[in-house]
């Protein structure tokens, strides 16, 4: 298994680098190759500029400035990202990484003078994973819609292999929040990267972050 996590968070002590160290933690247990892509620390821009997008479609030229994340795209059959979810969808950090590096001929093929509209281009990814957290309750996030897990489950789903795995869960509430509620989401997210994964590991592992944690 590869694996790449496309991790969006400021805070290093946030509960969602909690979430994500529990993520890594799993992988590591199944012996999977992990890579991290971690948004704020790496000091990824997330605007796609004018010159960008006018070479949008110059593949694979298009893929020159970002020439790192798309290498790792490439590489990984497992997707995983963790993220807090502001004003109901994607931080600006994390849709800005969608729009610069899952590029035509990377995450999709445009329509062509055989096909009206565009095609999957992540077959290779078999297992997607999203753990995020959020300000509002489930019952408000899902009148709303939940824009950001729609994104990345069925938008980005619908690029990935046919018969992915998916994951996926949330924290909601997460400013009322309490270290018992805490610790019973990761426990949550323990049980979906299981599944994901598809390999249970021993118990007594190493891999409980503190939910003390309260920041999202």
């Amino acid at each position: 298994m590869r694996a790449l996590v496309v991790y969006c968070h400021p805070s290093p002590t946030s509960f969602n680098a909690a979430i994500r160290d529990l993520v890594l933690a799993r992988l590591s247990a199944s012996g999977a190759e992990v890579r991290v892509s971690d948004l704020y620390a790496d000091g990824f821009q997330p605007v796609l500029t004018g010159a960008e997008w006018q070479g949008y479609l110059d593949c694979p030229t298009n893929t020159a400035t970002v020439a790192p994340e798309v290498e790792a795209v490439r590489w990984c059959d497992t997707l995983i990202f963790v993220y807090p979810t502001w004003w109901y969808g994607l931080p600006a950090m994390l849709k800005g990484w969608l729009d610069r590096v899952l590029l035509p001929e990377v995450a999709f093929h445009m329509p062509d003078a055989e096909n009206r509209t565009i095609r999957p281009g992540l077959r290779h990814i078999t297992r997607l994973g999203v753990f995020t957290t959020c300000g509002a309750s489930w019952g408000l996030t899902q009148i709303v819609g939940a824009p950001g897990k729609r994104t990345l489950l069925r938008g980005i789903g619908f690029l990935c292999h046919p018969t992915r795995r998916t994951a996926f869960a949330a924290q909601y509430l997460m400013d009322s929040s309490t270290p018992a509620s805490r610790a019973r989401h990761l426990a949550k997210v323990g049980r979906a990267m299981d599944r994901l994964i598809g390999t249970r590991v021993a118990a007594g592992r190493p891999d409980a972050p503190d939910p003390a944690l309260a920041t999202d």
